[in-house]
């Protein structure tokens, strides 16, 4: 961990070289009221999401029911969740996690999309879906996900944030599956080929295995500029060199390692900037699970937590969106065994 932990301080060093100045938290408003508690007429978001008697948390609704999703494939869904346990479609994560954030007062007209996600194509369809819920998007990602943008990045983000306007912040790396149940490479539109997925995080395993298992180039070369992105991801991945040698399928524990790497930059990130945040801010991360054209992407959420006024941790919403009870509900039950 102290090695992990000394490798993020470099990269945090290089990308906060320029100190984004915190912005005063707003006071924060009461959560999300429907049109049938309250007669106000809001002004319109960039969806033209208009609270009336419809309400805005329907229209939103709507404006997904309305997506050309691909259709239910029940022996892919399969393949997938037995793959990536805990894994969901994009149209269900999608519903629900509109849903949670309404009651909180996340709506199309107050609140920026901010996302994490690999540069990849393939990672735009979640975030061209939630960009079409709340209208505007600010992109803190780069390649295999990480949040590249940093610490001056994260004070811009929040910058735009609306005035008392809340923040929904999705990041994640990823990883692709084949129809037939391959992991690491994906079908594309217009290539005839499976093509890697993800291909830097790839990359930087091989780079990492040739220095676990030997075979490594020696040199005396250190990390280019114009590659600087792949380079930071060869250095972040270093510490799961065990984890990923002794794993039974490298590339199906690949993104969960990726993962704990971006989520502890990420968290980082956001202590240092959470100054700038405003009514609340929503911290959706995971992995993200990309597939064939024909079929339906999926996302393993793994964490969900809403952030008040000031930044800090207020709830933690995964279970919400997953069904799953956490921990903390047992602390204090008897009658709950192991």
């Amino acid at each position: 961990m102290m090695i992990f932990r000394n490798a993020l301080t470099v990269f945090m060093c290089a990308s906060s070289a320029v100190a984004f100045a915190p912005f005063a938290p707003s006071t924060r408003q009461p959560a999300f009221q429907s049109a049938s508690s309250s007669s106000t007429i809001r002004s319109p978001s960039a969806l033209n999401v208009i609270e009336n008697e419809t309400g805005v948390l329907e229209k939103i609704k709507a404006i997904l029911q309305a997506e050309e999703y691909p259709a239910q494939n029940e022996e892919f869904d399969a393949i997938v969740k037995t793959n990536f346990p805990g894994a969901m479609s994009n149209q269900e994560l999608e519903f629900k996690v509109v849903d949670i954030l309404s009651s909180f007062g996340f709506e199309g007209e107050n609140t920026l999309l901010a996302t994490s996600l690999c540069c990849d194509e393939l990672a735009r369809t979640l975030e061209d879906d939630l960009g079409r819920c709340y209208g505007k998007n600010f992109f803190l990602g780069g390649l295999a996900g990480f949040p590249f943008a940093g610490n001056t990045g994260f004070g811009a983000m929040s910058a735009h944030i609306p005035d008392n306007g809340f923040c929904l912040i999705v990041q994640a790396p990823h990883v692709g599956i084949t129809q037939d149940g391959v992991v690491g490479v994906v079908e594309r539109e217009g290539i005839e080929l499976v093509d890697k997925c993800c291909g830097s995080a790839i990359a930087a395993s091989n780079y990492l295995q040739g220095i676990t298992d030997g075979g490594a180039t020696i040199t005396t070369k250190i990390q280019n500029f114009s590659d600087f992105q792949q380079g930071a991801v060869q250095e972040l991945i270093l510490p799961h060199g065990k984890r990923l040698s002794s794993a039974s399928n490298r590339m199906k524990e690949l993104p969960y390692a990726l993962f704990e790497s971006q989520d502890m930059l990420m968290q980082d990130i956001i202590e240092a900037g959470k100054g700038g945040l405003k009514q609340g801010t929503a911290v959706l991360s995971g992995i993200q699970i990309n597939t064939s054209p024909d079929t339906m992407d999926y996302f393993h959420p793994l964490r969900f937590d809403y952030l008040d006024s000031n930044g800090d941790f207020a709830e933690d919403l995964l279970p919400l969106l997953t069904g799953q009870v956490s921990d903390d509900d047992f602390e204090d039950d008897d009658d709950y065994e192991e």
